[in-house]
């Protein structure tokens, strides 16, 4: 995966997904939930490169960042909760998309506890 092409479709593939640029600059894809409108991933060029910056656990942030070079803390993020991937050809797709995959699930929105006395 190295295009900004590939990384959206990427996102997308994920069900209840939709693209938005709600910034004044183009460069900026921003993935969201249709049902939250929470941002799962942020998708630049930077540098001459496409970049991703997905939400993590932090405890997977800096595993992901400890193994591969182009997982970086978050470029305008948290960066204990948001790392960003520079697509270079040194991360394998699956951890991108595993990565993506997580972030989305963090983003999800949240289901209601149903308690005992409502059965």
């Amino acid at each position: 995966m190295l295009t900004r092409k590939e990384a959206i479709g990427a996102c997308m593939e994920l069900p209840g997904v939709y693209e938005d640029y709600p910034f004044d600059d183009a460069n900026w894809s921003c993935m969201r939930h249709a049902s939250n409108k929470k941002i799962f991933a942020l998708i630049f060029e930077r540098e001459g490169r496409i970049w991703i910056s997905v939400k993590n656990e932090p405890s997977w942030g800096d595993f992901w960042r400890s193994s591969f070079a182009a997982i970086v803390p978050a470029y305008h993020m948290n960066k204990l909760h948001w790392s960003s991937i520079i697509l270079d050809g040194s991360v394998d797709e699956d951890v991108i998309r595993r990565m993506i995959a997580d972030s989305y699930d963090l983003t999800a929105p949240k289901r209601l506890k149903r308690y005992a006395d409502e059965f």
